[in-house]
């Protein structure tokens, strides 16, 4: 059997391997968070990187509303840079990310300081809920737009537009909030 003929029998086999791709990726991360020990507890090297990725973040999520703004406006070659400039940020993120936890492991909100705690850990929650959820869906609605499967990626984009902002957003309010429970 020839590929072509293996791919036109399988339409969806690449999107069953970008969502173990996310599987595995989503798994690593449990590890890396609640399983692994961190590197440098202390926390006394590359202490920048919790606000960067709270940069990366913010910057996905302009891409984001510029990209909407730019398909509202069938402007279809800035939407498509926008589009990869807010994957460009949300890799780097990831990278980042699991930076951060390898080396400093999870961060606790302060015991001390409850001012925020009953809005913080709904927004966390939910944040790490739909972060699981997205990766997945960001990747397969990459994969159509690239395919030229454009009907099928502006029903899924109408799903992920909304649930990648979210997430890019609350990685910012959570930063935001762990920094101000701190001071």
């Amino acid at each position: 059997m020839t590929t072509a003929t293996a791919t036109k029998h399988s339409p969806t086999a690449p999107i069953a391997v970008l969502i173990g791709i996310s599987a595995v990726a989503t798994l690593f991360l449990f590890w890396l968070i609640y399983v692994h020990p961190a590197s440098d507890v202390a926390g006394r090297h590359y202490t920048f990187l919790p606000n960067l990725i709270a940069l990366l973040n913010g910057f996905a999520a302009i891409a984001l509303v510029v990209g909407y703004y730019f398909i509202r406006h069938h402007r279809i070659a800035a939407h498509r840079a926008s589009m990869f400039t807010a994957f460009a940020f949300s890799s780097l993120f990831l990278i980042c990310y699991v930076a951060n936890h390898a080396l400093h492991g999870d961060t606790l909100y302060p015991v001390h300081s409850r001012v925020y705690y009953d809005a913080y850990l709904p927004i966390l929650i939910s944040h790490i809920v739909l972060a699981t959820l997205a990766l997945p869906i960001v990747l397969i609605t990459f994969y159509l737009s690239l395919s030229g499967r454009i009907r099928l990626h502006r029903k899924v984009a109408r799903v992920t537009f909304p649930l990648w902002l979210y997430v890019s957003v609350t990685g910012v309010v959570v930063r935001v909030m762990l920094v101000a429970a701190f001071h």
